[in-house]
């Protein structure tokens, strides 16, 4: 087991090294194991090397220390301190020192169980290095072409109409061993490959208990023995220290799930990893707080491993969030109603709020906003309603939720209103939006403030407004244009940079608007009385 803070480099097989004639190198002792790797090559003429190391090695060795005369007990000891220290392999190279393998290395090798290779005269401590590196960067290519033809796998399976079952059978199929869906409730949703033998798929149930605080588990063996909250290359360690950080009683007993006095309850893990005999189990959390678990099992480990079971345990995670939401059922239940001819007051209160903000929003940049980008900004808001259609993002948010600016964004925002009114604020928030984009303000809100508009009875304004503003009322973009640049004082440069059009564009159209509507524009009581029939249109 190599070292927790030894740095992940990708295993380079001895055989790999051996099979470089370049090289020339040569086994002349300790076991023949195809699985034996190492994970750098180092020179040392230490006679006791054990603090230099870190475990993993190739120590190679011109046998510059070995005393003259020295005898089969300096060589056992020599040996038997590289193999403390987690040293893979030893290389000694012959010449100049030394004209041949010490027999006695030769034999204390062999005693211990270390493999020893004997490198020759034209073969430079360097070149042996550099071989190392050179495998180990062919190892890592490997790696990242194996995860990126994994993660297209995946995206692709995701994609499909149904996509759970596509995704665990790609993430199966990519793993060489089994993948399973867990529902909150710890019943297997889905499943797919070969599954594992008993005992490991017992272990793997109750290892995705791990992930869930809350619930006692009880076997006789439970999921003390796992490592949590670290990928699974690296859950070789104490599985005792593993029990103590998920807080696991001993085999037989409950877990105990509510702190003791003085104990702080911690954050669940977010993966848990465990070896049930031979059997490779890894089990991933889909969210934050009880939920789905995602659970591996593989006979063998290799590298890449955790990153593509990471990138199928994110996909799970937005494909199960709609099932996750305690709110969901209740938002279908009103698109449904909407759709079949219900009045928004009547469906809203499915919706959980009273109050609502309208929020328009426009990402910084030329570029129209994805349905990603959008869905993020309704979790960074609070909302779940999003519609991303067009340039500008609309998202309906609780009036109990702030609105605070976000990077990237450009928000406008209503006042807070009942159902009813919402299409009243929708107007409101698209308002704001053109305002703060033509004063480059990151947000802006409509103001709530009674207005000299409340004195006059609103079908009384409605009719003036459409009586004085008929004459441009059949072209959209003269009244947009209008309302636009009376917003924003008469400024031309603001206005077509609200509008992404040039200031010619409009000096144009407030030209046509004043010869249509017969008014003085510059005339600070025709903008007042033109601004108010905007409004109540």
């Amino acid at each position: 087991m190599t070292d927790p803070m030894v740095p992940p480099t990708p295993p380079v097989h001895l055989q790999a090294l051996l099979a470089r004639e370049d090289l020339g190198l040569r086994r002349i002792a300790g076991p023949d194991d195809p699985g034996t790797v190492i994970r750098w090559a180092h020179a040392s003429e230490m006679a006791d090397p054990y603090p230099y190391l870190l475990g993993g090695e190739l120590l190679l060795s011109a046998g510059v220390h070995i005393p003259e005369g020295a005898g089969p007990g300096y060589f056992d000891a020599y040996v038997s301190r590289i193999v403390a220290a987690g040293g893979a392999a030893l290389g000694f190279g012959v010449a100049p020192v030394h004209e041949a393998v010490p027999k006695a290395l030769v034999e204390a090798c062999e005693m211990h169980g270390l493999p020893l290779l004997e490198v020759p005269p034209r073969t430079t401590f360097s070149a042996v290095a550099r071989a190392v590196w050179q495998l180990m960067a062919q190892a890592r290519l490997a790696e990242l072409r194996r995860v990126t033809e994994a993660q297209q796998s995946l995206a692709a399976a995701a994609a499909r109409p149904d996509p759970l079952r596509p995704v665990l059978r790609r993430l199966a199929q990519r793993l060489n061993g089994w993948a399973a869906l867990y529902a909150p409730d710890t019943t297997e949703l889905a499943a797919s490959g070969p599954p594992p033998p008993p005992t490991a798929h017992q272990a793997l149930t109750h290892l995705t208990q791990v992930l869930r605080p809350d619930t006692a588990a009880a076997d006789s063996r439970p999921p003390a023995a796992a490592t949590v909250g670290r990928p699974p290359a690296a859950a070789a360690g104490s599985r005792a220290a593993g029990a103590a950080r998920v807080g696991a009683a001993a085999p037989g007993k409950h877990r105990q799930a509510t702190p003791t006095p003085g104990e702080h309850r911690q954050a669940p893990p977010t993966s848990a990893s465990d070896t049930v005999d031979g059997t490779h189990l890894a089990a991933y959390a889909l969210g934050t707080g009880p939920g789905f678990v995602l659970a591996v099992a593989t006979p063998h480990r290799t590298p890449g491993d955790h990153t593509i079971a990471s990138v199928a345990a994110a996909l799970l995670t937005l494909l199960t969030s709609q099932l996750q939401s305690s709110t969901a059922a209740a938002r279908s239940s009103a698109l449904v109603r909407l759709l079949l001819g219900a009045p928004p007051p009547d469906v809203a209160p499915l919706l959980g709020a009273e109050r609502w903000h309208i929020v328009h929003a426009r990402p910084d940049g030329q570029t129209p906003p994805d349905p990603l980008a959008a869905a993020a900004l309704g979790t960074a808001l609070g909302s779940a309603l999003v519609d991303p259609a067009g340039e500008t993002v609309r998202v309906l948010v609780p009036a109990d939720r702030p609105v605070e600016p976000l990077p990237g964004w450009t928000l406008g925002v209503s006042t807070a209103v009942a159902p009813r009114d919402w299409p009243a604020a929708d107007t409101q928030a698209a308002r704001a939006l053109a305002r703060a984009r033509a004063t480059r303000t990151r947000l802006l809100r409509h103001g709530d403030r009674p207005a000299l508009a409340d004195l006059v009875p609103p079908h009384d304004a409605d009719a003036h407004a459409r009586a004085l503003l008929a004459p441009i009322a059949a072209t959209p973009a003269l009244t947009d244009t209008l309302r636009t640049w009376l917003s924003l004082h008469g400024s031309w440069d603001r206005t077509a940079v609200a509008l992404s059009v040039h200031r010619n564009t409009v000096r144009q159209r407030i030209a046509r608007c004043a010869a249509l509507l017969d008014a003085d524009l510059d005339d600070p009581d025709v903008r007042m009385e033109l601004w108010f029939a905007l409004r109540r249109t």
